[in-house]
This record gives structure tokens, sequence and C-alpha cells, in this order.
């Protein structure tokens, strides 16, 4: 159970993340916020992304695959 109450903590940090690194520059696109703010958003989006989502996705390596 402590297994995939974590699980779900980093897949919601995960999206939030994705989020962080796709919402900024619609933001900066319609002129609502400025590159500054852009920058420091994106920085967080990746932080949160690469921080937490090798923890939860699953892969197979080549030989399981075949």
């Amino acid at each position: 159970m402590k297994n995939s109450f974590l699980s779900t903590i980093l897949k919601i940090c995960s999206g939030l993340g994705l989020i962080l690194t796709f919402l900024p520059s619609l933001l900066v696109f319609n002129g609502i916020i400025g590159m500054k703010t852009h920058f420091t958003l994106m920085i967080a989006g990746l932080v949160l992304w690469f921080g937490s989502a090798p923890f939860w996705m699953e892969s197979k390596s080549l030989e399981e695959k075949e």
C-alpha cells in the first residue's frame, strides 16, 4: 500500500512538472508573463519531471522486449 501511495505522489509531481514546461510557453506567447518568469517556471518543471518520473516509469531491457 505504501508503494502505491508513493507512486501516486510521484506521478502527480511528474504531471505538475509537465504542466510547468508547457504552460509558461503559452503564457509568454499571450504576453501574460515575462521571459524571466518563463525561464524560472521551465526550470522548476524540468526539475520536477526529471526528479520524479524515473522512479515510477517502468522500462524493459532489450532482452525482455524480444
